[in-house]
């Protein structure tokens, strides 16, 4: 009964991240015109008016992604010994995942609060992506310290671990940027970018797809390194 409660905890979140990308890609299968991931955002599969036949599949993805990461998160904060320690990165994980959840739930044209929605969205994408960043912080330099490496390494290995998840938000900022001063004349990313011939690295919807796959990673990761007592398997060298 343990052991299976236990193996649970280290794959409900990976099942989670898998149900987010089958849900995304019957989404984009049912899209109503072509969808290029490439060049069109994944706001565009989520919403009915966009995508009538398969927004169902995306916001059902998105939810279960949700609830198996606040279910898991929350099981770590109760064991008391979560990956990277009593940090707040789990808690900021959970918020993340709890606002991605109520954001796929959430009625779309609630009239209580009108952009709901966005709010909802911001806060899990912020949630999230602080909250990995700290908990792959916490533990990488945990397991360093565990292997006696020198403080200035362990930070250095935690450091890079963590900063690749940051990566993509930094190089889709420094493309919209970069779009915004030299191309102002740019519509709002969609096919037509692909058919002007605008390289892809420019393109909002490639990095948002991008920042999904590498979060995607670090929660399968971070989910099956932790041992059945809720220590992480996570070293320096990970």
């Amino acid at each position: 009964m343990w052991a299976l409660l236990r193996q649970a905890v280290r794959t409900v979140a990976p099942l989670g991240v898998l149900a987010f990308w089958m849900g995304m890609v019957a989404a984009g299968r049912a899209y109503p015109t072509e969808y290029d991931w490439r060049y069109v955002t994944m706001s565009s599969l989520v919403y009915a008016e966009r995508n009538p036949g398969g927004f169902l599949w995306a916001r059902t993805g998105i939810a279960l992604c949700g609830l198996s990461g606040l279910w898991w998160t929350a099981r770590l904060l109760r064991s008391g010994r979560p990956p990277g320690g009593q940090s707040p990165g789990i808690r900021t994980l959970a918020l993340g995942y709890l606002s991605m959840s109520c954001c796929a739930l959430w009625p779309e044209r609630l009239p209580a609060i009108s952009r709901a929605h966005d709010l909802l969205a911001l806060v899990a994408f912020v949630g999230i992506c602080l909250g990995t960043v700290l908990v792959s912080f916490r533990a990488v330099e945990q397991g360093g310290r565990r292997r006696s490496l020198p403080p200035g390494q362990r930070r250095l290995y935690a450091t890079v671990i963590a900063g690749i998840a940051l990566a993509p938000i930094l190089l889709a900022a420094l493309a919209q940027a970069y779009v915004s001063r030299e191309l102002p004349a740019l519509p709002w990313v969609n096919l037509g970018w692909r058919a002007r011939g605008v390289p892809v690295y420019l393109s909002f919807a490639f990095w948002e797809w991008v920042t999904c796959a590498v979060l995607s990673g670090y929660m399968t990761v971070l989910s099956l390194a932790v041992r059945a007592h809720g220590q992480p398997k996570l070293s320096a060298s990970a």
